[in-house]
C-alpha cells in the first residue's frame, strides 16, 4: 500500500485530516516519483540482462549449484533458477514503484522461506543469488538511483536469512 493510500486510512480511522507531518511525507513520496519510475524502467528493459550477469556471478561463486546433484544441475533446475532471479528483481521493482517494501512481503516473501526450504533449496544460496541480482541491478543505475533501490534488495536478502 502506497504512503498516500496509509496516510488517507489511518486519518479516516482517527475521523482526522491529514497532519503537516503525514502531508510532508506524502510530498517526498511525489516528489521522488520519477525517479522511482526511471528506476522501474531501467531495471525492467534490462531484466535479461541483470539476470543473466546475476545468474553468471552465482555459477562462478557457487560452481556446485551446478555440478550434478546442485540444485541447478539440470536444465530443469536451471531454467527455475533462472525463472526466480527474475521474480526477486520484479518484487525490488515493485517495492522501488510503491516507495515501500509492503509489495515485496505480500507479493513475494510470504510463504517463499518455507517453499524453499519443502524443496530442499539452501537458503544461503537464495541469498547469495540475491546479492549477486542487487549488484548486477546497482550496475545499472546512477549513485542517486541506486541508493533509491539497495534497501529493497536488503529487504530481501535480510527476510530469506
Amino acid at each position: 500500500m502506497s504512503i498516500v493510500s496509509q496516510v488517507i486510512l489511518k486519518a479516516d480511522d482517527e475521523l482526522r485530516y491529514p497532519s503537516s507531518g503525514e502531508l510532508q511525507g506524502i510530498k517526498s513520496f511525489l516528489e521522488t516519483g520519477l525517479l522511482r519510475v526511471k528506476i522501474a524502467e531501467t531495471l525492467s528493459e534490462n531484466e535479461k540482462k541483470i539476470v543473466e550477469k546475476a545468474s553468471q556471478e552465482l555459477f562462478k561463486k557457487r560452481p556446485d549449484f551446478r555440478a550434478p546433484g546442485g540444485n541447478a544441475a539440470g536444465q530443469k533446475q536451471y531454467n527455475q533458477c533462472i525463472r526466480d532471479f527474475g521474480w526477486y528483481l520484479r518484487l525490488a521493482t515493485y517495492g522501488v514503484l510503491a516507495g515501500d517494501k509492503e509489495p515485496i512481503e505480500k507479493i513475494g516473501l510470504i510463504g517463499a522461506k518455507e517453499m524453499y526450504n519443502s524443496l530442499g533449496v539452501p537458503l544461503p544460496g537464495m541469498v547469495e543469488s540475491i546479492r549477486c541480482l542487487k549488484t548486477a541491478a546497482l550496475a545499472l543505475l546512477s549513485k542517486e538511483e541506486a541508493e533509491e533501490t539497495a534497501p529493497y534488495f536488503d529487504y530481501m536478502i535480510q527476510y530469506m536469512s
